[in-house]
């Protein structure tokens, strides 16, 4: 083994590799919050984020990847209108009536 991690035997140049001494030069991001999905995977100069492929109509989504769609598929989120979709279904999709009144 040689006497340190960044010196090479032949020339004794420096060698910087990908770990620590490396990591103090990395300033400039490539990829900032995304608008649609919220991750920090919008390339700045692609104009494309990595997530969900914003702005593309469609959401980005990979059979490969099941773990990646369980996370944001539909009923991860609120579910604001789906929610209230079984009551509505049961009573037919009725719309501007009122309730009878009951008698007593």
């Amino acid at each position: 083994a040689y006497p340190s991690a960044h010196m090479s035997a032949p020339g004794n140049k420096m060698v910087v590799g990908k770990g620590t001494a490396s990591f103090g030069k990395r300033h400039n991001k490539s990829h900032t919050l995304c608008r649609r999905c919220g991750k920090r995977s919008y390339h700045i100069q692609k104009s494309t984020c990595s997530a969900c492929a914003y702005p593309s109509a469609h959401m980005r989504r990979y059979n490969w990847g099941p773990k990646a769609q369980r996370r944001r598929t539909t009923g991860t989120g609120r579910c604001r209108y789906i929610k209230t979709l079984p009551r509505k279904a049961k009573n037919g999709f009725r719309e501007g009536t009122t309730a009878t009144p009951k008698k007593k």
